[in-house]
């Protein structure tokens, strides 16, 4: 089931100072991998083609057409790459001068992106799920916030830890309006094995930060639960991370997360992952007053 679409918005800073130079590197690692790639082929051959101009301009290179920029890309790249045929040649000061500023800056350009690239794929990815709705329901007649979270990978994600945490806006004593940050106790917030599916629950009981919440309290206060997910992959031995941002419109009030494991006669068990975002709507039930809704 994919999940819906949703308006996306974006937070606009003013002010800041630009570091866009400082971050460059940061920039990198956040990119895909196939457009890290790409980048590093173009500023290779840029580089390439700069000093080619320079070299075709100012000559110097034995067995080079003179005037020819193919002869004196060749040649760049040779340089850079540490190739060195011995077909061209250096022959001035000049081109020696180039060849030896051309070396340097091939070690540096290397030494950098085979940072890069190492840190890409030594960047732990989790493939952590999250369900495209938080449900609202009763568990043993208490009202229960739910989240439905699993492991896409077919291992194990070791001593995962869940922290969930409700912003919303509210308005202090002197009248101003502020977003303040709350932290929501989990019935249980670790897991000593995160495999398929795991279903985080707060209660909605006394001294819960949402007790008496409605569908209009939380969509009037701009209410948004952020789900945040830390273990070590049992493969990698790497910490993984991830996390969930919802909104007040992304909570189904009466309704559950339809069940995905299952028995068979046999004994075995079966876990249908097609059926992890599914929803079904629940009972009335005493002391859960808010209306039944959609659970689609």
């Amino acid at each position: 089931m994919p999940e819906p679409a949703r308006p996306s918005y974006e937070v606009r800073v003013v002010g800041a100072r630009s570091e866009h130079f400082r971050d460059l590197y940061h920039a990198a690692l956040r990119q895909p991998f196939w457009t890290l790639v790409l980048r590093i082929v173009a500023l290779f051959l840029s580089l390439n083609v700069v000093f080619a101009v320079v070299y075709m301009e100012t000559g110097g290179i034995a067995n080079a057409h003179p005037g020819s920029l193919a002869d004196a890309f060749f040649f760049s790249v040779q340089t850079m790459g540490t190739i060195g045929y011995g077909a061209m040649y250096p022959t001035t000061p000049l081109a020696n001068s180039l060849v030896v500023m051309e070396a340097v800056l091939g070690l540096l350009v290397t030494a950098v992106t085979t940072g890069l690239v190492f840190a890409k794929f030594s960047q732990p990815l989790g493939r952590i799920a999250f369900s495209h709705r938080v449900v609202m329901s009763p568990v043993d007649g208490v009202p229960m916030l739910q989240i439905r979270l699993g492991n896409e990978r077919g291992n194990t994600i070791a001593e995962a830890t869940v922290r969930l945490v409700l912003i919303r806006t509210s308005v202090t004593a002197e009248g101003v309006k502020v977003y303040r940050m709350v932290d929501l106790p989990l019935t249980r917030e670790r897991s000593p094995a995160l495999t398929r599916s795991w279903t985080v629950m707060h209660a909605l009981g006394p001294g819960s930060p949402l007790e008496g919440a409605t569908p209009e309290s939380m969509a009037r206060d701009e209410a948004e639960i952020i789900i945040t997910v830390s273990g070590t992959d049992d493969t990698s031995l790497q910490p993984v991370h991830a996390r969930r941002q919802y909104e007040a419109r992304d909570i189904v009030w009466g309704a559950r997360y339809a069940d995905v494991l299952s028995e068979l006669p046999d004994g075995n068990l079966v876990l249908d992952v097609r059926r992890f975002h599914d929803l079904e709507p629940t009972l009335p039930t005493p002391g859960f007053p808010y209306p039944r809704t959609s659970a689609s």
